[in-house]
């Protein structure tokens, strides 16, 4: 996320507001150390101009197509 915050011209303080959370919450997510609840992250991914799917990539283990029986 930090890569598209930097993109956008953002700072975390700008982020924060934009996403209505503390920049704490921002230095967390971009860490890594904080998964973003859904709204959060639509609202990030909103005001970086992007996707939730593009903001936070799943893992190319956890794609996949198969519904266990």
């Amino acid at each position: 996320m930090r890569e598209h915050r930097r993109l956008a011209g953002l700072t975390q303080a700008q982020l924060a507001t934009a996403g209505q959370v503390s920049r704490q919450s921002i230095v967390s997510v971009e860490r890594g150390d904080y998964a973003p609840s859904v709204y959060l992250a639509l609202r990030l991914a909103l005001a970086l101009g992007t996707t939730v799917e593009t903001l936070f990539p799943l893992p190319e283990s956890e794609l996949t197509t198969e519904i266990p029986e």
